[in-house]
């Protein structure tokens, strides 16, 4: 997950450190976090009560609690989509944990197709804050561990897209990825993935770069040959600086 502070404000490099006032305001939801502890540093159930009135019983707090991040954001999520609350209410709100919350809701919403989960998320994935562009692909990222092919011919269409939604095509399809299922077919197959490498490897985005470069990494740890031929070939066909930071960023680990 990229752990970069929000812009203006940072925050702490602690989960000890977290101003109390901070948090207050975390949890009313009228606040967006500035990185990582900040997040970490939040009640979900006060965030809920504050959000939308609901009081979570004392089982469901210690539940969520138990949980680790990725887990309890999804299933804060799953619980309003129980609860009837539709997504709709939650796309705009002014707490980034909350739109977060909207990412998991749209994956588990069985009224939705698979094609209109990655619509709807995309919104999401252009997020103007770093956190739920993460939350957007981590949420989404179980269909493309289940079916990579059919995601990837998906997500085509996003390669000609903004920056977010480009990285966005890049980090749901990471072999390994961060705080996720590994993708075992593209651990063992990474070439079945080309059409989303090839159309990034001279992107001019220094943040798709630098996950093209980790999804190179990735797959270096199982065909650490495959990417070393990969990267000379487009460093033939494409003798450009993106191209070269992407390959040098990719083969970090390649001795």
């Amino acid at each position: 997950m990229d752990l970069s502070n929000h812009t203006r404000r940072k925050g702490s490099r602690t989960l000890n450190n977290v101003p109390i006032e901070i948090i207050e305001q975390l949890n009313r939801g009228v606040l967006e976090t500035a990185n990582l502890m900040e997040g970490l540093a939040i009640d979900f159930a006060k965030l809920v009560q504050s959000t939308i009135g609901l009081t979570l019983s004392a089982d469901k707090q210690q539940y969520l609690k138990s949980l680790g991040i990725t887990q309890r954001m999804k299933e804060t999520a799953r619980y309003l989509l129980e609860q009837g609350h539709s997504v709709d209410s939650f796309l705009n709100h002014p707490s980034d944990t909350v739109r977060g919350w909207a990412g998991y809701m749209i994956s588990l919403d069985p009224r939705f197709s698979l094609k209109e989960k990655f619509n709807l998320i995309r919104n999401l994935a252009d997020d103007s804050h770093f956190g739920v562009r993460e939350w957007a692909w981590l949420s989404m990222r179980s269909y493309c561990v289940e079916d990579p092919v059919s995601i990837i011919k998906l997500l085509e269409p996003w390669l000609i897209q903004t920056d977010n939604q480009r990285r966005f095509t890049s980090e749901i399809t990471r072999p390994r990825g961060v705080w996720c299922a590994h993708i075992t077919l593209l651990k063992e197959q990474p070439q079945i993935a080309l059409s989303i490498l090839n159309a990034l490897k001279a992107d001019p985005s220094r943040y798709v770069q630098n996950s093209v470069a980790n999804w190179l990494n990735d797959a270096a740890k199982s065909n650490k040959q495959w990417v070393k031929d990969l990267c000379q070939l487009w460093k033939q066909e494409s003798p450009v600086e993106a191209t070269a930071y992407i390959c040098k960023r990719a083969l970090r680990n390649c001795k």
